[in-house]
């Protein structure tokens, strides 16, 4: 007989009063905004836990691997944090994945919260903890975020809600609905995951690509890239986050429908997903409906339990 695939875990979802501990995977950040995002986070009604230690700094790094690993690792044995947000992106995730407790993630899946670099960590616990994980706002980024962020944040990990993320300026480049899982992440990011152990599994899922300060012709590259990889085959739809800071959308969005040519897939460009103001929160792996002629995204079941 077949073996059937094991349902997502899905982890439970934050009340007043719980606590987030904070880590720092990836680069190290500005201690101001650091501390503005922790008080938008306080503000939801959260408490905070900042490891000692978080913000050491060894060149573009926040410490050593193995010691932003063993903070990381600690978060997630740690019972009385409930959810766990990165403070910021950068560089680094990829070097502490083997690093991991994923034993203790899998025993105890939590709220897993970041972007840009950290995507490289949301997509390798969703694929090896069976878990959803949240593509959404950092502890920096908090600082700057504008309302609606804020309370996409808050309704994707308060309460049991199905989510529908509708944006404003929606862009149709490819009419037609989709229905898979939803995997997100940076663009620069997750080319450098190909050839590697960590390549995340896209067959049937709905991809979202979001990046900044990346000009047209490297966005080019990458995707072509990607695409001789493999990565694209039998993609169910994608959809087009920020590309803020690099180059035109009437420069980027023809790479896009050029690349994806050969792809018979809808897809969706103007989401409110990356670098700029609006970041709306995603859940990673979670089915989910795109539909590119009446601009949603609308997930199947809860994100939480």
């Amino acid at each position: 007989m077949k073996s059937q695939k094991q349902p997502i875990q899905r982890p439970a979802f934050l009340v007043s009063g719980d606590t987030i501990g904070i880590a720092a995977p990836a680069g190290p950040f500005d201690a101001q905004k650091f501390n503005q995002g922790l008080g938008v986070i306080r503000a939801m009604g959260f408490n905070v836990l900042v490891p000692e230690g978080l913000d050491q700094r060894v060149h573009y790094l926040a410490g050593a691997d193995a010691h932003r690993a063993y903070i990381f690792n600690q978060l997630v044995r740690d019972e009385s944090v409930k959810a766990i947000m990165c403070a910021r992106g950068g560089f680094g995730s990829i070097r502490i994945l083997e690093l991991l407790d994923l034993d203790a993630m899998r025993a105890n899946p939590k709220i897993v919260v970041g972007f840009s670099d950290i995507t490289v960590l949301l997509l390798f616990l969703a694929r090896t903890c069976n878990m959803t994980t949240f593509h959404g706002p950092m502890v920096t980024t908090l600082a700057d975020a504008d309302q609606e962020t804020i309370t996409g944040f808050f309704r994707a990990v308060h309460g049991t809600g199905k989510l529908e993320i509708v944006p404003r300026s929606p862009i149709t480049l490819r009419s037609g609905t989709a229905k898979g899982p939803v995997k997100a992440g940076n663009l620069t990011s997750l080319c450098h995951l190909v050839g590697t152990p960590y390549e995340p599994q896209l067959k049937g899922c709905i991809l979202v690509l979001e990046d900044v300060n990346e000009a047209p012709y490297k966005i080019d590259r990458m995707l072509t890239q990607m695409k001789l990889a493999g990565w694209f085959n039998k993609l169910a739809g994608l959809i087009l986050g920020d590309f803020s800071n690099g180059g035109q959308t009437e420069e980027i969005y023809p790479i896009f429908q050029n690349i994806f040519s050969d792809e018979d897939i809808p897809i969706l460009g103007g989401f409110e997903v990356g670098h700029g103001k609006r970041n709306m929160t995603l859940p990673i792996g979670m089915r989910a409906t795109l539909d590119a002629d009446r601009h949603f995204l609308r997930y199947h079941q809860p994100a939480t339990v």
